[in-house]
């Protein structure tokens, strides 16, 4: 009795402060994760909580690259508008393993990417981009979203001093991290598919670029997200030179447009989303990297078998038409 006196007291007196004065001053000062926190304490607070303003100022905070026209309108669509937005992107998407259904007659014609980079929680690079995905082109090829044209560079401010030094690659996996939120814009869902800090990362041997992955794992496939970091060596200052998404399967080979979407579609459907913690990326990188490796031991050695069957069948062959041949003479 005691406690559910002092909860009541606790109401009236939050209650008693102006209600613009909390949605001011506590409220927009608290990130999305807080508040929805916050809004499962009290009635009240799920009332203050459930502002599409708030919402919207956290979501546009949180990922830049939506305060956009086009993506802004969109999202305030979403069942639960902003909120219904945030709850869907901010959490760490990893799809189920059931078998897929590539063949779903309601593939949406288009799919908005909003894609935010950030160095050391300083925004360095936002984009939207619009893919149409209704034609026969897109369908059949191989399903690339690249954000930059080819000879296009972004420089990003971050200053290298020494470049033949391995150690801005580790500045890198550290410090770099990559939002990649997809929208389908039929259903009103969304998924942010990246792992936020790289999975991996390569040096190229000859021109000393970093291509840093933050690809998830989906299920049987992959979404690979690349970006390419390089120089500015002249200028001292790391620059973006790449970032694209790819699917590809358990054997590593890209898969055309229409595939790829059914696995994005699926995802957002009916993927697991969980919790965001720091290695929880990696982690399921290595695992599907040791399932690709026993997949492709189980591969040679089935066709090592396979050989070997097709020899002795060859031998026992030659045997036998030897016999018939000579036997008889």
């Amino acid at each position: 009795m005691a406690s559910a006196t002092a909860d009541t007291s606790g109401a009236a007196v939050i209650s008693a402060v102006p209600r613009d004065v909390v949605e001011t001053h506590i409220l927009s000062r608290l990130d999305g994760l807080t508040l929805t926190v916050l809004s499962s304490t009290s009635s009240y607070f799920h009332s203050l909580s459930s502002e599409e303003t708030l919402w919207r100022r956290i979501c546009v905070s949180t990922w830049p690259s939506i305060d956009h026209p086009h993506v802004l309108q969109l999202v305030s669509q979403f069942p639960n508008g902003h909120r219904g937005f945030f709850c869907d992107s901010f959490s760490l998407m990893f799809n189920h393993d059931q078998p897929r259904n590539l063949n779903r007659p309601s593939l949406p014609s288009e799919l908005i990417s909003a894609v935010d980079l950030w160095y050391n929680n300083r925004l360095i690079f936002s984009r939207v981009l619009v893919t149409e995905t209704g034609s026969g082109w897109f369908k059949r090829s191989p399903f690339r979203l690249g954000l930059f044209d080819p000879k296009e560079v972004v420089p990003t401010g971050v200053k290298i001093d020494d470049w033949d030094d391995d150690s801005w690659r580790k500045d890198l996996e550290e410090n770099l991290t990559l939002s990649w939120i997809i929208i389908d814009p039929t259903r009103k869902r969304a998924a942010n598919l990246s792992t936020i800090r790289p999975v991996s990362s390569e040096k190229h041997w000859l021109t000393g670029e970093v291509q840093m992955e933050f690809g998830p794992v989906m299920g049987l496939d992959r979404v690979g997200l690349k970006v390419t970091c390089g120089g500015g060596r002249e200028e001292g200052e790391l620059h973006v030179r790449e970032a694209c998404m790819q699917v590809e399967d358990m054997d590593g080979k890209y898969l055309n447009g229409k595939d790829s979407l059914g696995i994005l579609v699926e995802a957002m459907e009916f993927g697991e989303r969980k919790r965001r913690e720091e290695n929880e990326g990696r982690k399921r990188h290595g695992e599907y990297l040791e399932r690709k490796r026993r997949r492709r031991e189980r591969k040679v050695f089935t066709e090592r078998v396979l050989d070997m069957l097709s020899i002795a069948g060859l031998g026992v062959f030659v045997g036998w038409s030897s016999f018939l041949l000579f036997g008889r003479s």
